[in-house]
């Protein structure tokens, strides 16, 4: 059985809230070689009830809601790759496509459509932890993956980047 990716998902495992929430620009792929499984597998598996959501529309806030507010945390990843590399090519030009999006098509919309926008943003960290902590201040964020730029996971809470690894946080479950 795949990690719930929508509510109707939640309700067949009996779950009313997820533990955690993982976000990321990628599609979702169940399969070892993406973070976004092997992180929310070794969750599921120490306990925790995890929840993907997978390429949010990020210029709407309660998008970010679609699986509710976590009991303990929103795990943001910026995808398999840096969204920059991603989004241009050395020269800065725009990318037509995007391999991590289904059908490789990187817009939310079709041509012919009107104003077109990508699904994975540029500085894809930036842009979802801002927009989720414009819905969800009091829920911790924990940063990872090659655009967080660090090693190990940081998790920041109200604004503050804390030091420290996120095991610790989540060693704090509360039930």
């Amino acid at each position: 059985m795949f990690l719930p990716t929508t509510k109707k998902e939640m309700k067949q495992r009996n779950w009313d809230q997820c533990d955690v929430v993982i976000v990321t620009p990628d599609a979702y792929i169940d399969h070892p070689s993406f973070a976004t499984a092997v992180i929310g597998r070794m969750l599921e598996s120490k306990g925790y009830r995890v929840g993907i959501l997978s390429q949010p529309k990020w210029r709407d806030p309660e998008s970010f809601l679609a699986l509710g507010v976590p009991k303990i945390a929103f795990a943001v990843s910026g995808g398999a790759m840096d969204s920059m590399v991603m989004n241009y090519t050395a020269s800065k030009i725009p990318r037509g496509d995007d391999a991590y999006c289904e059908k490789g098509e990187p817009y939310f919309s079709q041509k012919g459509d009107g104003k077109r926008y990508r699904i994975r943003p540029d500085r894809t960290i930036n842009v979802y932890t801002n927009q989720i902590r414009s819905v969800c201040r009091d829920v911790p964020i924990i940063i990872g993956g090659i655009e967080a730029r660090c090693e190990g996971l940081r998790t920041m809470t109200g604004g503050r980047i804390l030091s420290g690894r996120a095991s610790s946080l989540m060693q704090r479950r509360t039930s």
